[in-house]
């Protein structure tokens, strides 16, 4: 009997947490698609912006959102990651397409000296960047 609930309960849970994967793993995919926005590259800016995003049963991005971001051009390149990886999803049977999956995008600078530039500056420049943004959003 015991035997019998175990099974039972791994056969629900198995169905239960069965999660979208996209074909050759987001972090592969991340890696290889990933363009380090020029702003951000040259102002030494990193970080970890976290996108929610829907998929149908086609494994398409049907809807997406940075959920919490740097507020610069790493925001935007992070749901350019999302989108593009439309279409490329293997969605398991009975997949609940309402649920909304969150995903971390992390953007880190290594050997460009980076390292040297101090925490003002660069809270500085992403100021001036969400400033030009409130202009140009404004017109």
């Amino acid at each position: 009997m015991r035997k019998l609930l175990v099974f039972v309960f791994l056969f629900l849970s198995s169905h239960v947490f069965a999660q979208p994967q996209l074909e050759g793993g987001l972090e592969t995919f991340i890696k290889s698609n990933l363009h380090y926005p020029e702003f951000s590259l040259r102002n030494c800016v990193e970080g970890t912006v976290t996108i929610a995003f829907q998929l149908n049963n086609e494994g398409q991005v049907i809807s997406s959102a940075v959920q919490s971001g740097v507020g610069t051009d790493l925001d935007d390149e992070a749901l350019r990651m999302i989108r593009k990886s439309s279409g490329k999803w293997k969605i398991p049977p009975g997949y609940d397409t309402k649920l909304l999956l969150v995903v971390p995008v992390n953007f880190k600078l290594e050997g460009l000296g980076c390292e040297l530039r101090n925490k003002a500056e660069i809270q500085q420049a992403i100021a001036s960047y969400k400033a030009e943004q409130g202009l140009t959003d404004a017109i």
